[in-house]
């Protein structure tokens, strides 16, 4: 029973350090910034890759990218109130299109004109 215990996966739970991951970045003329992203339910998160090929399957080849270990990410974006790191995300969605234009307008059918009722008892003018 007690080999049992030894091979058994750590509960989901249990937080371990994920190890170097491969961190996309957005370059600047001096440095590099971290790439925050949004969870499904709106929430900042960092988000680290366990290998270059998941990285580029998900985000695409010309994603700039650094290695750092998951204590260093963390490190990087707790002071910004980000307290989330994912590992290997694999649903993205792309980002919104830049409206360059302004989007025609176009109105619902008017319909055909009738008696029109009100009811008025309901309301109170003051």
């Amino acid at each position: 029973m007690t080999e049992l215990l030894h091979g058994e996966d750590p509960e989901p739970a249990d937080r371990f350090p994920a190890g170097p991951l491969y961190v996309p970045v957005r370059p600047g003329p001096s440095v590099c910034a971290a790439r925050l992203f949004r969870t499904p339910l709106g929430r900042r998160t960092a988000v680290g890759f366990t290998s270059e090929h998941r990285l580029i399957a998900t985000l695409g080849s010309g994603q700039a990218w650094i290695r750092l270990a998951e204590p260093a990410l963390r490190a990087l974006t707790v002071p910004l109130g980000v307290t989330t790191v994912t590992v290997d995300p694999q649903f993205t969605a792309p980002a919104p299109a830049r409206v360059t234009e302004p989007v025609p307008v176009t109105s619902a059918p008017v319909p055909p004109a009738g008696p029109v009722t009100h009811e008025l008892s309901a309301l109170r003018i003051a």
